[in-house]
């Protein structure tokens, strides 16, 4: 199976005082193709940081991160602010295809077609971001990620702000889109209950390291570091 992302020996500094403080520390690990790849750790321990240097938002101090495919697209806890809150739905999820010079016709069919699959009704097109709830706004972001052309996504966090009812829908979106399609997708969460039901791999982060990494089945069923015992011991 083919890689989408190699990410070797990467640190990250930040700028602390008169000396620096590492928040990531010599992470190594391989996103295939067509899976659902979990990041799982406590608030803190770098999962979101990591995400930004693969991003090439953050820098990094040393190592290397090679991509071989189209940059990720980002899906947040919260996509509002990623939303223009001035214009409808419709035209945001046009806007990508629009930048791609693609035929006014063909866009609006296109945009019809994700949305639909996204479990967007016509409705929603000609609502704004404010009008929508958090779930129908996720959706949004999925589509409008998938509208850009990328075959791998990195969704942070994705479902915490949303109610349990919710949370279960955005995940059922996502494992079918991610099967019909054979995306990618890098699921950052704290929350090893999504974590299981959604991660075909799993690693375990603490501390800025990766303590762990494995099938998802073994590491819940078999976990190989003290610290992936306690989180399984907490999780409801």
């Amino acid at each position: 199976m083919k890689n989408v992302l190699e990410v070797k020996d990467v640190s990250v500094s930040y700028e602390k005082g008169q000396k620096g403080k590492e928040v990531l520390k010599d992470i190594s690990f391989e996103v295939r193709e067509n899976e659902i790849l979990g990041l799982v750790g406590e608030s803190g321990c770098g999962k979101t940081t990591l995400s930004k240097a693969i991003l090439g938002f953050v820098k990094i101090s040393r190592g290397e991160i090679l991509h071989y495919t189209k940059m990720p697209q980002m899906i947040f806890q919260d996509p509002y602010s990623s939303l223009n809150p001035k214009k409808k739905i419709g035209w945001i999820l046009e806007e990508p295809l629009r930048m791609q010079k693609i035929p006014k016709a063909e866009r609006k069919e296109r945009v019809r077609q994700m949305a639909e699959r996204a479990g967007l009704s016509k409705e929603t097109l000609t609502r704004r971001p404010g009008e929508l709830s958090g779930g129908q706004r996720q959706r949004v972001s999925i589509a409008a990620a998938l509208l850009q052309g990328s075959r791998f996504l990195i969704a942070d966090e994705p479902v915490s702000a949303l109610d349990v009812t919710i949370q279960k829908q955005i995940m059922e979106l996502m494992v079918n889109l991610q099967e019909e399609t054979g995306l990618s997708i890098l699921f950052i969460s704290h929350d090893l209950n999504v974590i299981y039901q959604m991660c075909d791999r799993v690693l375990v982060m603490k501390d800025g390291k990766i303590l762990e990494e494995g099938k998802t089945e073994d590491i819940f069923t078999n976990p190989g570091s003290d610290y992936t015992k306690e989180l399984l011991l907490a999780a409801p």
